[in-house]
């Protein structure tokens, strides 16, 4: 019997729906998808589950592993791998090449010392042509695009003043700076978006 409680995020459950829409229009091909910030594995397990042609490899900062770990163990799904750590600050990354990325609700959470090493990890794993995905609220030319977001934006930084929505002029010159292009904006529910940038071929 574990330890552990299976966690669980309503969230995931809301937006896993729209969030496949996209990446079964992006992610096409057979390959190893990366998720860096798997948080509860239900986003994990639901894409590998629908995307069994994808390999999927979540990732996480280690204490979010056992948590991960239980959703694979129930789902056994043969093409969800065991849960690794990864810090993005630190190199090397344990996976070194994948077809793809994903990343949701992590940008605004992390630091920017962690958000530059998202990018820079992104862009040395990333095989070329391959696309990264990043699902979240992000704020353009410094502006929030809600009403809501703004609030929310105003919670993170009382909880963490070093954390808050992203620009994403400033997540896409990191991109840039690493070798990625911008390829196209998704919007989706709740004033989110799916930002789509590709390596360079």
């Amino acid at each position: 019997m574990s330890l552990y409680a299976k966690p669980y995020s309503e969230a995931c459950e809301q937006n896993k729906a729209p969030i496949l829409a996209v990446l079964r229009e992006v992610f096409t091909e057979p390959g190893l998808i990366l998720e860096i910030g798997a948080g509860t594995g239900q986003h994990a397990v639901h894409f590998a589950r629908e995307l069994p042609h994808l390999d999927w490899q979540p990732t996480d900062q280690a204490d979010y592993l056992p948590g991960i770990q239980l959703w694979i163990d129930e789902a056994g799904l043969p093409n969800l791998h065991q849960p690794l750590a990864l810090d993005t600050r630190r190199t090397p990354w344990p996976v070194t090449q994948a077809a793809g990325a994903f990343s949701a609700n992590t940008t605004h959470i992390m630091h920017w010392p962690a958000v530059e090493g998202l990018f820079r990890g992104i862009g040395q794993v990333l095989q070329p042509g391959g696309a990264f995905c990043l699902y979240g609220p992000f704020n353009d030319d410094g502006r929030h695009t809600s009403a809501s977001n703004a609030a929310f934006d105003q919670m993170l930084k009382q909880r963490d003043p070093a954390s808050g929505i992203r620009d994403f002029n400033d997540l896409d010159r990191l991109a840039r700076d690493n070798g990625l292009q911008f390829r196209r904006d998704y919007p989706m529910p709740v004033n989110n978006r799916i930002l789509v940038w590709t390596r360079h071929v």
